[in-house]
């Protein structure tokens, strides 16, 4: 893994001292002080949105949050079960692996740029293999087959990490799609009793129907949430934007309390810690995750044109869409955030043509090839998790997985199952099934360019360079 030289706590807190005067620190066993530095030189929302950072500096910060192997002294941790936190494995104390409290840091379950070649190329901001892969919600295991049906039941999820690059450009496609959704629903609003077809960037939600009192009928909405919000991030598409996702990935994997989640000076969890990750620390890891690389395409040989041709003719391409292109090349972050209308509570914007976003001009916006439509599908009963919370069909269901850097990020399918493009290709099922049984139906030479073409989807080689080797 590429050394993350001069991200030393002391150069972090040099970056975030002019803006971060927030309190004492007390004293503490050397070794045992919080990985994110004494609460007065910690980052602060107000230094952000004064424009006083650079995006350098943001992103050196933001990386810093995503790179800590958090401590108890950071707030890791539920506090005691008896006040509400998670029971804890063996009684360790610290961590319970099952249903979360099950990694320290960000990296440690998004560490891997390549898994094409062995061994793995590791790197910030990747993918990761099956044992960093989560099992929320879970509540017991039959590991013996207690029941003797020959597999081990199980009422969780099993998620394995997706790489995280390019999702700059994945969070500005999801926000415009969901304002043309929200300016659909207002017309349907507007004219009671007519059908409105909800459509973005080409990809088709279904229809809504509103009645005179204001009411909508919102049962012919497909593949999205009754709210009309696009969300692609999480399996399930359940997260809006990189900072939902992680205000509960830092809660759910290591225990800690965001502050916009908790409140200031506010010890939730009862372990003697507040304040354990600030708004600002949480803007800067978002800015940090959304500005990083996006993934590459190699050049194609002729295998791979071929194969190009066959995934588009066999309908890979009506889910896994190529491309998608924006009206405009900024991303803005806001907080609070307002799902319905990202335009709201803006503090920060990105100009994603420019380094290290680095995405491809296309008019007045950009262009994104991530191989997805950010909607839901019915992927069969074959793939289906067996969440105990869960209607069948939402078990079912998952976001079309976005297929730039497949090529390196095996394992593959929401849970890792298989090892590799052409066992995933084979599992798919439900509104997938036509296009794989005519992925199946191809000579093997056929199915060998569809792969030669996959290939071709690699993640970036040296990813957060800027960051990682600058002195």
């Amino acid at each position: 893994m590429r050394r993350t030289r001069g991200l030393t706590a002391a150069l972090i807190y040099a970056v975030c001292l002019p803006l971060c005067l927030v309190g004492a620190q007390a004293q503490t066993v050397a070794g045992d002080e919080p990985v994110l530095g004494p609460p007065e030189l910690r980052i602060q929302q107000s230094g952000l949105a004064s424009g006083a950072l650079s995006l350098w500096q943001i992103r050196r910060a933001g990386l810093h949050v995503f790179s800590a192997r958090f401590r108890k002294s950071d707030g890791f941790g539920d506090g005691p079960v008896a006040l509400g936190g998670r029971p804890l494995l063996q009684n360790n104390g610290t961590f319970l692996r099952i249903n979360g409290l099950d990694a320290q840091s960000c990296l440690g379950c998004h560490d891997e740029i390549s898994a094409a070649v062995t061994p793995v190329i590791k790197g910030v901001g990747g993918s990761a293999g099956i044992a960093n892969s989560a099992m929320p919600m879970t509540r017991a295991i039959d590991v013996a087959d207690f029941t003797g049906n020959g597999f081990a039941g199980f009422d969780g999820r099993l998620i394995n990490p997706p790489a995280l690059f390019g999702t700059g450009g994945v969070q500005l496609v999801a926000k415009e799609m969901t304002t043309v959704l929200q300016q659909q629903k207002q017309q349907a609003l507007q004219t009671p009793g007519t059908e409105v077809r909800l459509r973005a960037n080409g990809v088709d939600f279904g229809h809504i129907v509103a009645d005179a009192q204001g009411n909508l009928d919102t049962s012919g909405v497909e593949g999205i949430d009754a709210d009309l919000v696009v969300r692609p991030f999480g399996r399930k598409g359940e997260f809006a934007s990189v900072r939902a996702f992680d205000v509960n990935a830092l809660m759910f994997h290591m225990g800690l309390q965001p502050v916009e989640m908790v409140g200031a000076d506010v010890d939730a969890d009862n372990d003697g810690v507040s304040n354990e990750v600030t708004i600002g620390e949480v803007s800067a890891l978002e800015i940090f995750v959304t500005t990083q690389e996006r993934p590459r395409w190699t050049p194609l040989n002729s295998y791979a044109v071929s194969g190009a041709r066959r995934f588009q003719q066999i309908g890979c391409a009506d889910c896994h869409r190529p491309t998608m292109v924006t009206r405009s090349p900024y991303l803005t972050y806001s907080y609070p955030e307002v799902e319905t209308d990202p335009s709201q509570n803006v503090f920060y914007s990105v100009d994603l043509r420019q380094q290290p976003a680095g995405f491809q001009q296309f008019g007045r916006g950009i262009v994104v090839p991530m191989f997805s439509d950010l909607k839901r599908h019915d992927m069969g009963p074959e793939l289906a998790e067996s969440l105990f919370s869960a209607t069948d069909q939402q078990n079912r269901e998952f976001i079309t997985v976005r297929l730039w850097g497949v090529a390196d990020t095996a394992p593959y399918l929401h849970d890792g199952r298989a090892f590799t493009l052409n066992e995933a290709i084979l599992l798919h099922g439900g509104e997938a099934q036509t296009a794989r049984d005519r992925y199946a139906a191809l000579s093997v030479a056929g199915r060998n360019d569809v792969l030669a073409f996959l290939a071709t989807l690699r993640n970036p080689e040296s990813p957060n360079a800027d960051v990682l080797n600058s002195p």
